[in-house]
Order: structure tokens, then sequence, then C-alpha cells
């Protein structure tokens, strides 16, 4: 695609690997943006091409630390102030997601307050994957289009060519998830009691379901420290599970979650590059998301359905 294409691609910092596999995918250069950062930590940001009356498309994931919201944030102002023709942000993992409801009194809705801000800041439109709550597409005005990595997984799943299989969730706020997965596969479901002692420790994790004998695979959206994926392998091993996998949408992967995943019994993890994974673990995997937000992107400028990228 030339530099006369109607709509131009660019990239935040920390997402730049993913936005250049997408403008591989459709054959265009990745736009040239400069984020210039003082010495106090704030940035600044400007577009050294002109983009007057294009649709420009935002790549950038907003997962800690704030630093890559505020960087979108302020590509959406500028794009703006640059009279783009329409702003799009695409961003594969919507941080703060877990924010999305008031659980105790006195605690903020962050999900509801980066919705504000993207807002406010001016998108058009939102593309994103695999919110960790799917209500919150009503914290927006605007078209959000809601991707999913199970047109990513599910055929990586078939790949392995398991008997027996099982898929599981570590956690009923999951169920839904999974037996989508296994009506579309046709096997059985688990699901995984979980209480938490606090955020991040769980106390306790009870198995509803026959996983003796059984090939395992956990479905989640995310995987943070991994203790609950890795305290509920452990468990469907004892009881019985002839191997265990975990599938996750975002490989958030903080602290000692890497360690954990190395040393617990689950065969691999796989991820999407929703979010790039700087540490070291051997048993992790991660498949591209880049074509599907490729099509994704060349639908909404062409004005086609994209429901048909959806498998379940």
């Amino acid at each position: 695609m030339s530099q006369n294409s109607p709509f131009r691609i660019f990239s935040g910092t920390n997402s730049r690997y993913l936005a250049e596999k997408i403008c591989s995918s459709l054959g265009c250069e990745l736009g040239n943006m400069n984020i210039t950062h003082f010495a106090d930590g704030e940035f600044a940001v400007s577009y050294e091409e002109s983009i007057r009356g294009k649709h420009v498309f935002l790549v950038q994931s907003t997962f800690p630390n704030s630093d890559n919201l505020m960087e979108l944030l302020l590509m959406i102002d500028a794009a703006k102030r640059a009279s783009a023709k329409s702003v799009i942000a695409v961003i594969p993992y919507f941080g703060w997601a877990r924010q999305d409801r008031k659980d105790k009194p006195r605690v903020s809705i962050g999900a509801k307050l980066v919705a504000d801000l993207l807002s406010v800041a001016g998108i058009d439109r939102l593309i994103t994957m695999d919110l960790h709550a799917d209500q919150i597409q009503g914290f927006f005005n605007i078209p959000v289009d809601h991707l999913y990595a199970s047109g990513i997984f599910l055929p990586y799943i078939q790949s392995l060519n398991l008997e027996n299989l099982v898929i599981a969730t570590p956690d009923v706020g999951g169920s839904k998830r999974a037996s989508t997965y296994s009506k579309y596969l046709g096997v059985p479901l688990v699901l995984c009691n979980k209480t938490r002692e606090r955020a991040n420790v769980v106390a306790s994790i009870q198995i509803i379901g026959d996983v003796k004998d059984k090939n395992v695979i956990l479905i989640d959206d995310m995987v943070d420290t991994a203790g609950t994926i890795t305290k509920a392998a452990d468990i469907m091993k004892e009881t019985g599970a002839r191997s265990v996998r975990a599938i996750a949408s975002h490989c958030v992967m903080s602290g000692p979650a890497s360690e954990r995943v190395d040393n617990s019994v689950l065969e691999e993890i796989v991820f999407t590059d929703s979010i790039p994974y700087l540490h070291k673990c051997d048993k992790l995997k991660q498949l591209s998301i880049a074509a599907m937000f490729a099509e994704t992107i060349n639908r909404v400028m062409n004005n086609e359905s994209i429901s048909s990228q959806y498998i379940i």
C-alpha cells in the first residue's frame, strides 16, 4: 500500500512489534511518529507525516505501567489536532478491565474510567480482544469491535490431536468462555471453584468434574502471577489427569509467574502476543494475532462484516 492509502497505522513504544506484524500482513508501512521523553518522565507525541483526512489506526495495548495508556491518549489527541478523518484505537489488551464493577464499597471502576478517557480524547472506534468482562463494551458510546482469540487457539488445540480431551476453567468466572470451547470441540467441561485470601493470593481450589486419565486444557483470558492456573494444574494432576496444558489470551505474567509455570506440572502455557513477553519461560509459547487484527482493519476500511472472523 502506498503513502496515498486512505489509512495509516501508528504504534506506541511497547506495541511496535505487533504493529509491524500487522503492517506486514496488510502490505503497508508503519507510520512515522516520534515520542520525545523528558528528564522528568514526561513525554510528547508528534506525527512526522501528514495524516490530514486519513483514517488513523493506533496500535497500543494498555498494560502496566500507565505510560502505555498515557502514550495512547497523547497519540489520539495529536491525531485529532492533525485533522485525521477518524481515529481508531487498536487495543489488543485492554488494561484495568478487571475493575469492571463495584465489588465492595468505596472502590473505583477503572475500566469505565479508561473508557471515558479514551472517549474524551477522541476515538471514533475501538478494536480490542478478549475483554476481561464483555459488558465493558457498554462503557463506550462508539462502535466496539470485540475480537476473540479462539480463532487462533482452536486450530492450535485441534493440531495437538489429544485423546480424552477435557476443557477446564481455573475459576467459575471463566466458565462461559470455557463452555464455548468445549461445545465447539465436542468435549466435556470441568470447572474449578476458587476462593481467594486477597488479590493474587489463592486460598483453595475445588474441581467440579472428572479429569482422571484425561488430557486437560485450562482456558483463561489472562495470566497475571500464575498462582491460580498453576495451582489448578497441580490439583488436576493429583486427581489423576494424564496431562495439563493452559491457554490464555493475554500474557501479563508478572512477578514470580514465569518461575511458577516452569516449576508447575503444566506441559505448556500458550498465549497470544497481545502483550510483549520479555522474560524467560521454557514452557511458554506465543501465537500471533497480527493477521487477525490486520484482516479486521481491512474489513473496517471496506465496510465489511467482521462476524465471519469468529469461530465461536
